[in-house]
């Protein structure tokens, strides 16, 4: 009985002295990597941010320019509250904003999106930073597999007019692959909504 319980004592303390180790071995990891995957993170987004507005036309730091939006505006955007809009600057002026936005209705799921938008309204990027199409059909409208987001590019919201925000199928202007039509529609759809909300919050975020 007395070897039993020693035998079963010293188990117990290999186990806990195992614990412990592998505790502070993971702790030192995430410590020693946490600022790194920090830094990761942050460039990933910076970059992601970039592709939506032309080389050269701000001049700030896009993340440091993060403004949180009210819950009304994430819900018109499609977005979890707490979302947030970056507003480019160009010595001090407002320049564009990039806004992210969720197209709610593709085949698969949600299709996050940023998009970006000058002061004077005109579209200058679409990014689709996730999304859920089949592979080989739906999902070349993420930029990695094809052109198709750059025909967004100058588009506002008297070119096309409201009836134009669709795709060539259903008498709009935007192109779209035979087949695969209701990824196209979806984030057709969120731009157009993108370029309504900037128009109604255009005072608040460019001024007069």
């Amino acid at each position: 009985m007395k070897t039993m319980l020693k035998n079963s004592t010293r188990g117990a303390l290999t186990l806990l002295v195992f614990a412990v180790v592998f505790t502070a071995l993971m702790a030192g990891t995430y410590a020693v990597t946490r600022d790194i995957v920090q830094r990761n993170e942050l460039a990933a987004k910076t970059a992601q941010l970039a592709q939506v507005l032309p080389a050269g036309s701000y001049d700030n730091e896009l993340l440091a320019a993060a403004q949180t939006l009210a819950a009304a505006d994430c819900q018109r955007l499609n977005v979890e509250a707490g979302c947030q809009l970056y507003l480019a600057q160009k010595q001090g002026r407002a320049v564009a904003a990039v806004v992210e936005t969720v197209a709610p209705d593709g085949y698969s799921g949600k299709i996050r999106l940023l998009v970006g938008v000058n002061r004077d309204g005109v579209v200058q990027g679409v990014r689709v930073i996730a999304h859920k199409e089949t592979p080989g059909l739906g999902d070349y409208i993420d930029a990695a597999k094809s052109a198709w987001s750059e025909q967004f590019s100058g588009k506002s919201l008297s070119d096309p007019l409201d009836a134009g925000w669709k795709v060539k199928k259903d008498g709009g202007q935007f192109d779209y692959l035979a087949g695969a039509t209701i990824s196209p529609r979806a984030v057709v759809k969120a731009v157009h909504n993108v370029l309504g909300f900037v128009n109604a919050q255009h005072a608040s975020l460019f001024g007069q």
